[in-house]
Protein backbone atom coordinates (compact mmCIF):
# COMPACT_ATOMS: atom_id res chain seq x y z
CA UNK A 1 0.00 0.00 0.00
CA UNK A 2 1.16 3.23 -1.27
CA UNK A 3 2.06 6.09 1.98
CA UNK A 4 0.06 9.08 1.76
CA UNK A 5 1.82 11.45 2.83
CA UNK A 6 2.37 15.30 2.37
CA UNK A 7 6.09 16.24 2.04
CA UNK A 8 8.10 17.06 -1.41
CA UNK A 9 11.43 18.53 -1.61
CA UNK A 10 11.11 22.22 -2.47
CA UNK A 11 11.70 22.70 -6.40
CA UNK A 12 14.46 24.64 -7.99
CA UNK A 13 13.54 27.15 -10.09
CA UNK A 14 12.70 26.71 -14.03
CA UNK A 15 12.71 30.17 -15.51
CA UNK A 16 11.26 30.27 -19.05
CA UNK A 17 8.93 26.63 -18.11
CA UNK A 18 6.33 26.18 -19.18
CA UNK A 19 6.06 29.16 -21.85
CA UNK A 20 3.70 27.18 -23.56
CA UNK A 21 0.71 24.42 -23.16
CA UNK A 22 1.05 21.32 -21.35
CA UNK A 23 -0.45 17.99 -22.58
CA UNK A 24 -1.20 15.55 -20.54
CA UNK A 25 -2.06 12.39 -22.46
CA UNK A 26 -3.95 9.37 -21.78
CA UNK A 27 -4.02 5.96 -23.29
CA UNK A 28 -7.33 5.48 -22.56
CA UNK A 29 -10.80 6.71 -24.13
CA UNK A 30 -12.79 9.92 -22.64
CA UNK A 31 -14.98 8.78 -19.94
CA UNK A 32 -13.01 5.85 -17.78
CA UNK A 33 -11.63 6.64 -14.62
CA UNK A 34 -8.15 7.23 -16.35
CA UNK A 35 -9.77 9.87 -18.08
CA UNK A 36 -11.91 10.98 -15.07
CA UNK A 37 -8.65 11.00 -13.09
CA UNK A 38 -6.44 13.48 -15.80
CA UNK A 39 -8.95 16.38 -15.94
CA UNK A 40 -10.28 16.56 -12.10
CA UNK A 41 -6.22 18.01 -12.20
CA UNK A 42 -6.03 19.17 -15.06
CA UNK A 43 -7.47 22.42 -14.65
CA UNK A 44 -6.13 22.93 -10.99
CA UNK A 45 -2.58 22.31 -12.54
CA UNK A 46 -2.99 25.23 -15.48
CA UNK A 47 -4.04 27.72 -12.80
CA UNK A 48 -0.27 27.10 -11.17
CA UNK A 49 1.57 26.53 -14.39
CA UNK A 50 0.17 29.49 -15.58
CA UNK A 51 -0.09 27.64 -19.21
CA UNK A 52 -3.09 25.63 -20.39
CA UNK A 53 -3.11 21.98 -19.37
CA UNK A 54 -4.96 20.01 -22.17
CA UNK A 55 -5.71 16.46 -21.88
CA UNK A 56 -4.57 14.50 -25.09
CA UNK A 57 -6.83 11.11 -25.54
CA UNK A 58 -4.63 8.16 -27.11
CA UNK A 59 -6.75 4.98 -26.76
CA UNK A 60 -4.77 1.81 -27.84
CA UNK A 61 -3.10 -1.44 -27.18
CA UNK A 62 -4.14 -0.79 -22.93
CA UNK A 63 -2.50 2.63 -22.77
CA UNK A 64 1.15 1.25 -24.35
CA UNK A 65 0.76 3.19 -27.55
CA UNK A 66 0.55 6.45 -25.55
CA UNK A 67 3.12 5.19 -23.21
CA UNK A 68 5.42 5.00 -25.55
CA UNK A 69 4.95 8.08 -27.25
CA UNK A 70 5.94 10.29 -24.24
CA UNK A 71 8.33 8.44 -23.33
CA UNK A 72 10.03 9.27 -26.96
CA UNK A 73 9.19 12.65 -26.99
CA UNK A 74 11.21 15.62 -26.14
CA UNK A 75 12.16 15.50 -22.79
CA UNK A 76 11.31 18.83 -22.06
CA UNK A 77 8.18 19.17 -19.62
CA UNK A 78 5.61 19.87 -22.68
CA UNK A 79 4.39 15.97 -22.41
CA UNK A 80 3.33 13.81 -19.21
CA UNK A 81 1.44 10.43 -19.49
CA UNK A 82 -1.59 9.64 -16.93
CA UNK A 83 -0.19 6.49 -15.73
CA UNK A 84 -2.32 4.12 -14.45
CA UNK A 85 -2.12 0.24 -12.96
CA UNK A 86 -1.55 -1.37 -16.15
CA UNK A 87 2.01 -0.15 -16.14
CA UNK A 88 3.07 -1.97 -12.86
CA UNK A 89 2.12 -5.04 -14.47
CA UNK A 90 4.75 -5.31 -17.30
CA UNK A 91 5.11 -9.10 -17.82
CA UNK A 92 1.61 -9.09 -18.98
CA UNK A 93 3.11 -7.68 -22.51
CA UNK A 94 5.44 -10.14 -24.43
CA UNK A 95 7.17 -6.85 -25.92
CA UNK A 96 7.17 -2.99 -24.32
CA UNK A 97 8.66 -0.63 -26.30
CA UNK A 98 9.97 0.94 -23.50
CA UNK A 99 11.13 -0.03 -19.62
CA UNK A 100 9.14 1.46 -16.86
CA UNK A 101 11.69 1.51 -14.43
CA UNK A 102 14.53 3.37 -16.70
CA UNK A 103 12.75 5.47 -19.12
CA UNK A 104 10.57 7.71 -17.28
CA UNK A 105 10.60 9.76 -14.37
CA UNK A 106 7.95 10.11 -11.80
CA UNK A 107 6.80 13.33 -11.17
CA UNK A 108 3.52 12.38 -8.87
CA UNK A 109 0.85 10.14 -7.79
CA UNK A 110 -2.55 11.55 -8.49
CA UNK A 111 -5.06 8.83 -6.66
CA UNK A 112 -5.56 5.53 -5.22
CA UNK A 113 -9.03 4.15 -6.58
CA UNK A 114 -10.89 1.10 -5.34
CA UNK A 115 -12.67 -0.92 -7.46
CA UNK A 116 -16.04 -2.47 -6.66
CA UNK A 117 -16.80 -6.13 -6.47
CA UNK A 118 -20.35 -6.45 -7.57
CA UNK A 119 -22.39 -9.69 -8.47
CA UNK A 120 -25.98 -9.89 -10.53
CA UNK A 121 -28.52 -10.24 -7.98
CA UNK A 122 -29.32 -13.77 -8.75
CA UNK A 123 -26.00 -15.01 -7.38
CA UNK A 124 -26.90 -17.09 -4.22
CA UNK A 125 -24.73 -15.35 -2.36
CA UNK A 126 -25.24 -12.27 -0.12
CA UNK A 127 -21.35 -11.44 0.81
CA UNK A 128 -17.91 -12.65 0.16
CA UNK A 129 -17.24 -15.67 1.95
CA UNK A 130 -21.21 -17.19 0.42
CA UNK A 131 -19.61 -16.31 -2.95
CA UNK A 132 -16.38 -17.91 -1.96
CA UNK A 133 -18.10 -21.12 -0.54
CA UNK A 134 -20.29 -21.22 -3.45
CA UNK A 135 -17.50 -21.28 -5.70
CA UNK A 136 -15.83 -24.17 -3.47
CA UNK A 137 -18.69 -26.05 -4.02
CA UNK A 138 -19.24 -25.70 -7.81
CA UNK A 139 -15.90 -25.37 -9.20
CA UNK A 140 -15.60 -23.04 -12.34
CA UNK A 141 -19.65 -22.76 -12.43
CA UNK A 142 -18.90 -19.34 -11.68
CA UNK A 143 -17.91 -16.51 -14.12
CA UNK A 144 -16.51 -13.14 -13.78
CA UNK A 145 -16.35 -10.57 -16.58
CA UNK A 146 -13.43 -8.06 -17.06
CA UNK A 147 -12.40 -4.84 -18.73
CA UNK A 148 -10.33 -7.57 -21.24
CA UNK A 149 -7.48 -10.05 -20.75
CA UNK A 150 -4.56 -8.47 -18.32
CA UNK A 151 -6.80 -5.48 -17.10
CA UNK A 152 -6.96 -4.41 -13.60
CA UNK A 153 -10.22 -5.93 -13.02
CA UNK A 154 -8.86 -9.45 -14.18
CA UNK A 155 -6.12 -9.04 -11.95
CA UNK A 156 -7.98 -7.87 -9.03
CA UNK A 157 -10.24 -11.11 -9.80
CA UNK A 158 -6.80 -13.54 -9.94
CA UNK A 159 -5.52 -12.21 -6.79
CA UNK A 160 -9.07 -12.82 -5.02
CA UNK A 161 -9.33 -16.67 -6.63
CA UNK A 162 -5.33 -17.23 -5.85
CA UNK A 163 -6.17 -16.24 -1.97
CA UNK A 164 -9.54 -17.71 -1.91
CA UNK A 165 -8.03 -21.15 -3.49
CA UNK A 166 -11.22 -21.03 -5.67
CA UNK A 167 -11.73 -21.30 -9.29
CA UNK A 168 -14.03 -19.39 -11.87
CA UNK A 169 -14.46 -18.41 -15.46
CA UNK A 170 -13.08 -15.80 -16.43
CA UNK A 171 -14.76 -14.19 -19.27
CA UNK A 172 -13.15 -10.92 -21.03
CA UNK A 173 -15.00 -7.99 -22.72
CA UNK A 174 -13.68 -4.98 -24.81
CA UNK A 175 -13.35 -2.22 -21.78
CA UNK A 176 -15.13 -1.54 -18.95
CA UNK A 177 -18.61 -0.46 -20.22
CA UNK A 178 -19.26 -3.58 -22.10
CA UNK A 179 -18.26 -5.99 -18.99
CA UNK A 180 -20.73 -3.74 -16.84
CA UNK A 181 -23.42 -3.67 -18.78
CA UNK A 182 -22.69 -8.00 -19.30
CA UNK A 183 -23.04 -7.96 -15.50
CA UNK A 184 -25.83 -5.92 -14.94
CA UNK A 185 -27.44 -8.05 -17.51
CA UNK A 186 -26.57 -11.09 -16.12
CA UNK A 187 -24.57 -12.39 -18.78
CA UNK A 188 -21.49 -12.29 -16.48
CA UNK A 189 -22.24 -13.44 -12.89
CA UNK A 190 -19.63 -11.05 -10.86
CA UNK A 191 -16.78 -8.90 -11.74
CA UNK A 192 -14.57 -5.89 -10.15
CA UNK A 193 -15.17 -2.47 -11.67
CA UNK A 194 -14.33 1.29 -11.15
CA UNK A 195 -17.19 2.40 -8.34
CA UNK A 196 -17.83 5.02 -11.20
CA UNK A 197 -18.98 2.98 -13.51
CA UNK A 198 -21.45 0.69 -11.49
CA UNK A 199 -22.20 3.30 -8.40
CA UNK A 200 -26.04 3.62 -10.95
CA UNK A 201 -26.52 -0.06 -10.62
CA UNK A 202 -25.09 -0.38 -7.53
CA UNK A 203 -27.87 1.92 -6.19
CA UNK A 204 -30.60 0.55 -8.07
CA UNK A 205 -30.26 -2.58 -7.07
CA UNK A 206 -29.20 -4.24 -9.91
CA UNK A 207 -25.62 -4.83 -9.06
CA UNK A 208 -25.23 -5.88 -5.35
CA UNK A 209 -21.63 -4.38 -4.16
CA UNK A 210 -20.17 -7.21 -1.45
CA UNK A 211 -16.70 -5.98 -1.21
CA UNK A 212 -14.31 -2.95 -2.47
CA UNK A 213 -10.90 -3.78 -3.50
CA UNK A 214 -8.69 -1.31 -1.20
CA UNK A 215 -7.65 -1.52 1.88
CA UNK A 216 -9.74 1.13 3.30
CA UNK A 217 -13.44 1.40 3.11
CA UNK A 218 -14.89 3.53 0.04
CA UNK A 219 -16.48 7.11 0.95
CA UNK A 220 -19.03 6.55 -2.16
CA UNK A 221 -19.43 2.76 -0.48
CA UNK A 222 -19.33 3.69 2.75
CA UNK A 223 -21.41 0.61 4.51
CA UNK A 224 -19.67 -2.03 1.85
CA UNK A 225 -16.45 -3.96 3.73
CA UNK A 226 -13.12 -4.48 2.92
CA UNK A 227 -12.37 -7.85 0.60
CA UNK A 228 -10.14 -8.03 3.84
CA UNK A 229 -12.44 -6.92 6.52
CA UNK A 230 -15.27 -8.82 4.38
CA UNK A 231 -12.81 -12.63 4.60
CA UNK A 232 -9.56 -12.39 2.64
CA UNK A 233 -7.23 -10.91 5.12
CA UNK A 234 -4.44 -8.92 3.48
CA UNK A 235 -6.01 -8.29 0.48
CA UNK A 236 -5.34 -5.35 -1.47
CA UNK A 237 -5.28 -4.35 -5.16
CA UNK A 238 -5.68 -0.40 -6.45
CA UNK A 239 -5.90 1.23 -9.37
CA UNK A 240 -3.60 3.86 -8.58
CA UNK A 241 -3.02 6.93 -11.38
CA UNK A 242 -0.01 9.37 -11.65
CA UNK A 243 1.78 11.33 -13.81
CA UNK A 244 5.18 9.88 -15.59
CA UNK A 245 7.46 11.94 -17.80
CA UNK A 246 10.70 11.28 -19.92
CA UNK A 247 13.41 9.85 -17.84
CA UNK A 248 15.91 13.00 -19.04
CA UNK A 249 13.20 15.40 -18.61
CA UNK A 250 15.08 17.63 -16.32
CA UNK A 251 14.97 17.44 -12.42
CA UNK A 252 13.70 20.94 -11.93
CA UNK A 253 10.48 20.50 -13.72
CA UNK A 254 9.38 17.41 -12.61
CA UNK A 255 9.90 18.60 -9.02
CA UNK A 256 8.15 21.74 -9.97
CA UNK A 257 5.30 19.41 -11.49
CA UNK A 258 5.52 17.31 -8.15
CA UNK A 259 5.00 20.28 -6.28
CA UNK A 260 2.49 21.68 -8.05
CA UNK A 261 0.17 18.60 -8.15
CA UNK A 262 0.12 18.03 -4.20
CA UNK A 263 -1.20 22.09 -4.04
CA UNK A 264 -3.82 20.72 -6.96
CA UNK A 265 -4.66 17.84 -5.10
CA UNK A 266 -4.97 19.75 -2.08
CA UNK A 267 -7.74 21.53 -2.93
CA UNK A 268 -11.27 21.27 -1.93
CA UNK A 269 -12.55 20.76 -5.55
CA UNK A 270 -10.31 18.65 -7.10
CA UNK A 271 -10.42 16.28 -3.92
CA UNK A 272 -14.46 17.00 -4.09
CA UNK A 273 -14.13 15.25 -8.14
CA UNK A 274 -11.92 12.61 -7.33
CA UNK A 275 -13.43 11.49 -4.01
CA UNK A 276 -16.78 11.61 -6.44
CA UNK A 277 -15.64 8.86 -8.66
CA UNK A 278 -13.89 6.51 -5.71
CA UNK A 279 -10.44 8.14 -5.95
CA UNK A 280 -8.70 9.03 -2.86
CA UNK A 281 -6.35 11.73 -3.63
CA UNK A 282 -2.55 10.34 -3.25
CA UNK A 283 -0.06 12.88 -2.07
CA UNK A 284 3.69 11.59 -2.96
CA UNK A 285 6.82 12.95 -4.23
CA UNK A 286 8.72 11.20 -6.98
CA UNK A 287 10.67 8.55 -4.70
CA UNK A 288 7.69 7.53 -3.34
CA UNK A 289 5.91 6.82 -6.29
CA UNK A 290 8.90 5.12 -7.64
CA UNK A 291 8.69 2.92 -4.58
CA UNK A 292 5.14 2.11 -4.70
CA UNK A 293 5.66 1.02 -8.47
CA UNK A 294 8.59 -0.97 -7.61
CA UNK A 295 6.40 -2.84 -4.97
CA UNK A 296 3.88 -3.66 -7.47
CA UNK A 297 5.44 -4.88 -10.06
CA UNK A 298 6.38 -8.18 -8.22
CA UNK A 299 3.07 -8.63 -7.13
CA UNK A 300 1.41 -8.73 -10.39
CA UNK A 301 4.28 -10.89 -12.11
CA UNK A 302 3.05 -13.47 -9.32
CA UNK A 303 -0.29 -13.35 -9.67
CA UNK A 304 0.36 -13.49 -14.02
CA UNK A 305 2.52 -16.01 -13.50
CA UNK A 306 -0.40 -18.06 -10.81
CA UNK A 307 -2.84 -17.51 -13.70
CA UNK A 308 -1.39 -18.89 -15.94
CA UNK A 309 -1.90 -15.52 -18.35
CA UNK A 310 -0.58 -15.90 -21.41
CA UNK A 311 2.26 -12.46 -22.38
CA UNK A 312 -0.62 -9.94 -24.73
Amino acid sequence: MVCIVNVLPVHAQTPGWPSRPVRIVSGFAPGGATDIAARAVSQRLSELLGQPVVVENRPGAAGIIAAEMVARSTPDGYAMYLANATLGAPTLFAKLPFDITRDFAFASLIGMGASALVMHPSVPAKNLKEMIALARTHPSKLNYASGGTGNITHLQMELLVSMAKISMVHVPYKGGAPSTIATVSGEAQLMFSSIASTLGPIQQGRLRAIAVSTAKRSAVLPNVPTVSEAGLPGYEASSWYGLILPVATPPAIVSRLGNDMTKALESADVKERLVSQGIVPAVGGSEEFRKYIMAEIPKWTKVIRDAKIPPQ
